[in-house]
């Protein structure tokens, strides 16, 4: 099409169709060419991502849509948050809680991180989850505490295959996965023998189970827990099959259920 524009382009079509009727042939035929033209250009710019451009369009659709719709969810909201859930859930793009469990907002105070992991307290090491913990039970008083676990986890994978010997290939990950380490010791106890793959799906949710018990080593969520004001509960979302199951903790967990 060189430098001329799609309605310059359509313009010289019309005038030459008027001027010789018997050019209708190379007409179409020249047609056809610009349709094919313009449909690779489009192919094209829809191939191209602007970062900036999503971020707007993404806020423009949320206030189209959910906030200029409910004036008064996002005014109760703005007076403050009462959320009845605390999330832990992984930085994983594929399995935002909110998401998956369909939570509006003002329901979950959330936090992500590589495999979904809850440290023990630590005043030092692990300062920024355990200033999230303590201000959503001192603070948010929330009723419930869920570490959610996934199929398909890197972390976890990463878990399974790091030699954790003190010889690090990464500045953060490898130090960060050893909270969990006594699941990988469990499983490799109980299931030494089997694919990696399973492994690494019994070890995404033994690692659950380790971050309810390292929940409990904190002061406020085992008062919490004693005087049943909390609850703590284990959460798995495989995306692969599409179920979830959820389990409880009650100094000591009780049989999962599907959903």
């Amino acid at each position: 099409m060189g430098t001329k524009s799609y309605d310059e382009a359509i313009y010289d079509l019309q005038k030459l169709l008027i001027e010789k009727d018997e050019l209708k042939t190379v007409a179409a035929a020249k047609l056809e060419q610009i349709t094919a033209e313009l449909q690779t250009v489009s192919s094209s710019d829809s191939n191209s991502f602007d970062p900036v451009e999503r971020i707007k369009q993404g806020f423009v659709t949320f206030k189209k849509e959910k906030y200029d719709t409910n004036p008064a969810l996002y005014g109760e909201l703005a007076k403050g948050q009462s959320p009845k859930y605390m999330v832990f859930a992984c930085s994983d793009s594929r399995v935002c809680p909110s998401h998956v469990l369909n939570f509006h907002p003002g329901d979950a105070f959330v936090v992500r991180n590589i495999a979904n992991m809850v440290p023990p307290y630590d005043k030092v090491k692990y300062a920024g989850v355990g200033a999230a913990i303590e201000y959503a039970v001192l603070h948010l008083k929330v009723e419930n505490i869920v570490v959610i676990g996934h199929s398909a986890c890197g972390g976890i994978k990463g878990l399974m295959t790091f030699p954790l010997d003190g010889n690090n290939s990464t500045d953060f990950i490898e130090d960060w996965v050893k909270i969990c380490l006594p699941a990988k010791t469990k499983v490799l106890a109980e299931n030494g023998k089997s694919a990696l793959e399973d492994q690494c799906g019994r070890c995404e949710k033994e690692a659950v189970n380790v971050s309810l018990a390292n929940l409990l080593t904190y002061p406020f969520v085992r008062e919490g827990v004693v005087k049943g004001t909390l609850a703590l509960k284990g959460g798995y979302y495989d995306f692969v099959n599409g179920s979830f199951e959820l389990w409880g903790l009650k100094f000591g967990l009780s049989p999962a259920h599907s959903i």
